[in-house]
């Protein structure tokens, strides 16, 4: 396989593999919280997230993961 098609895959399955561990998960912004509903790859953020019941997408690096009490 073309060292290309290698890269491609890869960040292919790094993508599925975040979705598979974020989507779901309870996360907290300033001001909201709320569980990840959405992943996405975002050419100048890298990883953008999508809260229920907010509107909008933020980078992965605004966000803290709420701790199971």
């Amino acid at each position: 396989m073309p060292a290309v098609k290698v890269r491609v895959s890869t960040i292919l399955g790094e993508f599925e593999q975040a979705q598979t561990e974020l989507v779901g998960k309870a996360v907290i912004l300033t001001e909201k919280a709320g569980a990840v509903e959405s992943v996405w790859l975002d050419e100048m953020h890298g990883l953008r997230i999508s809260i229920g019941g907010h509107d909008g997408k933020w980078p992965i690096s605004t966000i803290k993961f709420a701790q199971a009490g």
